[in-house]
């Protein structure tokens, strides 16, 4: 079962050891693939594990894979596109929520390009803490490998165009509703 392309959705992360991290209160579908599930999240609250509630500012371009772990936001901002990237278990949808699994190391990616590797003492420290075994260290640490390389080749969804068209697919979806 599958969002339909319209439907709004939560986001729901969790931690390794089954912990809330962080949820988001809305997420419009615009998109739905063998591969993601595309939506958008534009001035919806963010709920985080100390109960910290924030409002985002702009709208944010969500792609949440099915066999990738990480999932990747691009916030659409006046000074560019920004990416963020989360190492994250691959995505699935409930019926009600889309949920991942977050796995501390995150990648901001800039509008030049640029990018730099965040959280990797979280990363250490939870993977101590909450036990992630060797397996699947290797696994997460590939993945970011992987991401990188997507970043830097300028892959979808690391492509101003590719995400200008989802943008476009996003307003006309608003006018209808």
């Amino acid at each position: 079962m599958l969002p339909k392309i319209g439907e709004m959705v939560f986001v729901e992360s969790y931690k390794h050891d089954g912990s809330f991290h962080r949820a988001w209160s809305k997420a419009l579908v615009i998109d739905v693939t063998d591969e993601y599930i595309a939506t958008v999240t534009d001035h919806c609250w963010v709920v985080e594990k100390n109960k910290r509630r924030w409002l985002t500012k702009e709208p944010a371009i969500c792609f949440f894979y099915f066999k990738r772990w990480y999932n990747v936001i691009s916030m659409i901002r006046k000074s560019g596109i920004y990416f963020y990237c989360n190492i994250a278990s691959p995505s699935l949808y409930d019926g009600e929520a889309i949920k991942n699994i977050d796995y501390d190391l995150d990648v901001k990616v800039f509008p030049d390009f640029s990018y730099t590797v965040l959280d990797e003492n979280e990363y250490k420290f939870h993977s101590n803490k909450m036990e992630y075994g060797e397996e699947l260290k290797a696994i997460l640490e590939k993945q970011l490998k992987d991401l990188i390389k997507e970043v830097e080749n300028k892959e979808k969804p690391f492509d101003y165009d590719y995400i200008q068209d989802y943008l476009k697919r996003y307003f006309e979806l608003s006018q209808e509703k």
